[in-house]
């Protein structure tokens, strides 16, 4: 689609330019197509080919920068995705969250100035 866009650009540049040279020069040129005058009907029909040209131009160069957009969109959210998973690998501490010591709770043996420490330990060597 978008060769077919840049040969209707092409054949609309072709195609003004041609009706151009064809005015500056219809003194000349007019004989040679059997043309005495130009009627403004003529022109009406040229102007409207042109303009139905430019307009089938536009809506095709339309769609083809929309769809080079949404191709352009897909490959960046695949681009991001790989970028989370290479960070992923990269980075493996940070998937795993610490498990939490559970802390002994302290018994009620008249202690209350502790807090949250856990209650001493005696250690006796036998």
């Amino acid at each position: 689609m978008k060769k077919f866009h840049q040969i209707l650009q092409i054949t609309l540049l072709v195609y003004f330019s041609i009706f151009l040279v064809f005015f500056i020069a219809f003194e000349t040129l007019g004989g040679i197509f059997g043309m005495e005058e130009v009627t403004s009907d003529t022109v009406v029909k040229i102007i409207l080919v042109g303009f139905i040209l430019f307009l089938a131009s536009w809506l095709i160069g339309k769609g083809v920068r929309s769809s080079l957009e949404k191709k352009i969109k897909k490959m960046e959210s695949e681009m991001n995705g790989l970028k989370a998973k290479i960070y992923d690998m990269e980075h493996p501490t940070t998937l795993q969250k610490p498990t939490p010591k559970p802390m002994p709770k302290p018994t009620a043996s008249g202690d209350s100035e502790t807090g949250n420490l856990p209650p001493r330990q005696n250690f006796t060597d036998k």
